[in-house]
């Protein structure tokens, strides 16, 4: 199970943007993009940072944390 909810994917189709094409907006692989979205990655803080500003969504809204 997962540490946390990632909501990356439903914010990128908002942007219609495809894995590859968000992937090289933040410098990163597109397997890094799948493996986010899967919640199978849990990011850098800069990394999400950025993810977040491409996607222009908050960084609390794209990953979901558990108390």
């Amino acid at each position: 199970m997962p540490d946390f909810e990632c909501r990356l994917k439903k914010y990128r189709q908002l942007k219609e943007l495809t894995q590859e094409e968000l992937a090289a907006l933040v410098g990163v692989r597109r397997e890094t993009i799948m493996r986010l979205e899967k919640a199978q990655y849990n990011p850098s803080l800069k990394l999400a940072v950025d993810l977040s500003r491409a996607v222009e969504a908050p960084i609390e809204e794209i990953f979901i944390f558990p108390k």
